[in-house]
């Protein structure tokens, strides 16, 4: 399969790890106590890239079922035609969903053992395109009291943040008045001057989103994410047509077609390299974006994205999300610091994604798949 004389991939190594909530946790459509992490690591070369990716077990045994044969032997820097043989392979096994998440920690890890093989930041290996990553702080869940909420604002707001987004939609939208003091708490928390953001997480039907929305309107909301289903397409470009906060959505994409059809109902898109077929898909989805004049904008798994969000000229910013932030620091020797609202990866010159797995910990958290 590799006929360059270029480092091979050896084997890919997989894990589950699982992660109590710190304190229960629910948004507009569910609820959980604990997250998931599958986690690969993919050796060759005399180095070994780590990549991930958030949901159910299942998607280890994908990575051992049905992807491993295909990648392994390739050479460790042809990572795109990696990408595409792991499509290839799961045709047949339903593309969306968890399938998508094992793609994408593989294509995650081959991009970090590519640049650990050239001794290079990942950022550098791409390109950079900014020197710093715009964060916004992400939790704000519906079982908060305001105390809690105050506590998480006030932690951001001491990191140099100046965004924050809570989550509404409780309860299928069945709690607006309860929605609306929340957001009236957030805006009083962090202030006239910071942008307040909600996500209902696709709680709401299209009139009670408009509804919903122009009340938010009068507290400065300015990013409204999945007010309805990412699935109902018409239904968002009406609210986008309708409201002045920005709608976005996106974080569901499992393939570069899904945010061609995603670009004409939002006004900023939204993608998860997690989810989407790893880093090599994000950034495809960012230029698809870029030429139809919309920003993106990462979703969650912040040190997953950090790098190639380093690399995007029309990057609005990355999301900074409580349960993964708190994972990942938990998890990795060489995380990034948030010092000023914002990232910088690659400054110190390590490696890759720049992060060592802390292995005490990760079989603490083990399980098995």
């Amino acid at each position: 399969m590799n006929t360059t004389g270029a480092p091979a991939l050896e084997r890919l190594d997989v894990q589950v790890l699982q992660f109590p909530t710190d304190a229960p946790e629910a948004d507009g459509t569910l609820a959980w106590d604990r997250t998931t992490m599958v986690l690969v690591q993919a050796c060759g070369g005399g180095a070994t890239g780590l990549g991930y990716t958030y949901g159910d077990p299942a998607a280890a045994q994908v990575v051992t079922g049905l992807l491993h044969d295909v990648v392994v032997g390739r050479s460790v820097f042809d990572v795109p035609a990696a990408n595409e043989a792991m499509s290839r392979a799961v045709r047949n096994a339903g593309r969306p969903g968890l399938v998508s998440g094992a793609v994408s920690a593989v294509d995650i890890a081959l991009w970090d053992l590519k640049a650990r093989v050239l001794g290079l930041p990942l950022t550098d290996l791409l390109g950079r395109a900014r020197a710093d990553v715009p964060l916004y702080g992400s939790g704000g869940f519906t079982t908060y009291e305001h105390r809690r909420l105050a506590e998480q604002v006030e932690g951001w707001a001491g990191q140099g943040f100046t965004r924050f987004k809570i989550k509404i939609g409780e309860r299928w939208g069945a709690c607006e008045r309860r929605d609306l003091e929340r957001a009236e708490q957030a805006r009083a928390l962090i202030g006239d001057d910071a942008e307040l953001y909600v996500d209902a997480n696709g709680a709401y039907t299209r009139k009670q989103a408009v509804r919903v929305g122009r009340t938010l309107a009068g507290l400065g909301v300015s990013w409204f994410e999945e007010p309805v289903s990412s699935d109902d397409l018409t239904g968002l470009a009406h609210i986008r047509d309708t409201l002045t906060a920005d709608i976005a959505a996106g974080e569901y994409g499992y393939d570069l077609p899904y945010f061609a059809r995603m670009i004409q109902a939002v006004d900023c898109l939204q993608a998860d390299a997690t989810r989407c077929g790893g880093i090599t898909v994000w950034l495809r989805a960012a230029a698809l974006a870029h030429g139809h004049g919309l920003q993106l904008s990462g979703h969650c798994a912040p040190h997953a994205h950090a790098h190639a969000a380093a690399t995007v000229p029309n990057l609005r910013h990355l999301e900074w999300f409580h349960d993964h932030v708190r994972i990942e620091n938990l998890l990795f020797d060489g995380t990034l610091d948030p010092a000023d609202g914002t990232l910088r990866p690659g400054q110190g010159g390590e490696p890759g994604l720049g992060l060592t797995i802390r292995p005490e910990v990760a079989e603490q958290h083990h399980v098995r798949p």
